[in-house]
């Protein structure tokens, strides 16, 4: 049995489908469908069972599942809503519910791979995992870097794999339910249908109209560095998870015109409650997924744009 926490969301709903793929369908999905449009990710998963985050939590605490039946546990359940800035949600849900699943599987010697996040860097141009390069912008970057901080305290004494992955700007299917906080070419392909003209915001942080550059990543790329980790429980620690190669902005919206074939760019001022709030630079240094074996190779932005907007207009 696998348990994928977050399993109706982005990101979990496609490992899910990434497990059924390899013929896994013993899953037990913990969400929370409180947004109810999230059960379409679900859709054409295969799995055993569904419970709610709180009931999963409070079954996890009294013993009711058998430990030795789970062969690992891909949590990927957080608020991820960068504009949330009630800080005691956010420890209790994104903090305090890790801490409390990484217990039980050093209890029981289950593998865990949890979703960390880039926002733990802040606006330092170097995003290697150590702690010099780290200093989270808000406070979701926040409960991310301490958990990170609180797994390297047991580092020396873990009785099974812990791996924690900071994603980049992972984008693609089943990203819907995310609103506003859904990726940029998800607004773009919508805007564009709507339009004909897409928008981004102006340049900020001394760059240029649209030539922020962020490490922007497909998530299919993600759920295979998922899979890689669950085929090597030997390896334990904290790994990037991007490309490796930041782009702009502008080459998001270029690979959507390009898609459909028509449109224009316009940009619109850059909101002053979020300046500072964001990364303006974002690349994932990969030197330590390399370096413990992995040589995945990630899509550029013109590859995975174009297979998402295959499946969004399809």
């Amino acid at each position: 049995m696998i348990i994928v926490t977050g399993g109706a969301g982005f990101i979990g709903s496609n490992l899910v489908l990434g497990l059924n793929q390899r013929g896994y369908d013993d899953i037990i999905v913990v969400d929370d469908l409180t947004n109810g449009v999230k059960y379409k990710n679900l859709v054409d998963c295969q799995i055993a069972d569904y419970l709610d985050k709180k009931d999963f939590l409070q079954k996890i605490q009294q013993g009711y599942f058998a430990a030795e039946t789970i062969e690992a546990i891909f949590h990927q359940g957080a608020c991820s809503t960068t504009t949330e800035w009630d800080g005691q949600y956010m420890m209790n849900n994104n903090y305090e519910y890790t801490k409390i699943l990484f217990h039980y599987c050093q209890a029981h010697k289950i593998p865990l791979i949890y979703a960390s996040s880039a926002a733990v860097y802040g606006s330092d141009d170097n995003f290697k995992e150590q702690l010099d390069y780290e200093g989270p912008l808000n406070v979701y970057g926040y409960s991310k870097f301490q958990f990170d901080q609180y797994l390297r305290r047991q580092q020396e004494k873990l009785t099974a794999q812990v791996v924690g992955l900071r994603y980049f700007n992972v984008y693609g299917p089943h990203e819907e339910h995310k609103g506003s906080m859904a990726s940029v070419a998800f607004h773009l392909n919508n805007q564009i249908k709507e339009s004909d003209s897409i928008r981004l915001f102006e340049g900020c942080d001394g760059y240029k109209n649209g030539e922020q550059r962020r490490d922007f990543v497909y998530v299919q790329d993600v759920v295979d560095i998922n899979l890689w980790f669950l085929d090597n429980p030997q390896v334990s620690g904290i790994y990037n998870t991007g490309t490796g190669r930041s782009q702009t902005f502008n080459d998001v919206a270029n690979a959507v015109l390009a898609y459909h074939q028509k449109g224009q760019l316009e940009y619109i001022p850059f909101p002053e409650h979020l300046k500072g709030c964001y990364q303006s630079f974002t690349e994932a240094n990969l030197e330590n997924l390399r370096a413990a074996g992995c040589d995945h190779q990630f899509k550029s932005v013109e590859e995975g744009v174009r297979l998402y907007m295959e499946w969004l207009n399809k």
